[in-house]
């Protein structure tokens, strides 16, 4: 079974920028704390504000699946909602 690279990339819509850091930030500590969690940072851009980027390496398949499943995660996914104009995300493999 082969690691999962997730990049998760948000824009905030006009003036939640901060609402939106919030919330991306408590997801940090948890989902480290996970079983199966390899890593799981938080990035900013420098060039376009209010835009962030999890990265995150999950040890297979099934781990990813538990952290979709998750009660913070599930929180975190509602409450984002209204403050995101766009989400996208890319999971990856090391080739």
């Amino acid at each position: 079974m082969k690691p999962i690279t997730i990049n998760a990339i948000m824009t905030a819509k006009p003036g939640m920028e901060d609402n939106l850091f919030q919330e991306m930030q408590k997801m940090v500590a948890p989902s480290r704390a996970e079983k199966g969690c390899e890593e799981y940072t938080l990035h900013q851009s420098v060039e376009q504000e209010g835009v962030f980027v999890f990265y995150e390496t999950w040890q297979d398949e099934e781990a990813l699946k538990e952290h979709v499943a998750t009660k913070h995660y599930q929180n975190y996914r509602r409450k984002i909602e209204s403050l995101v104009e766009k989400r996208e995300v890319y999971r990856l493999t090391k080739v």
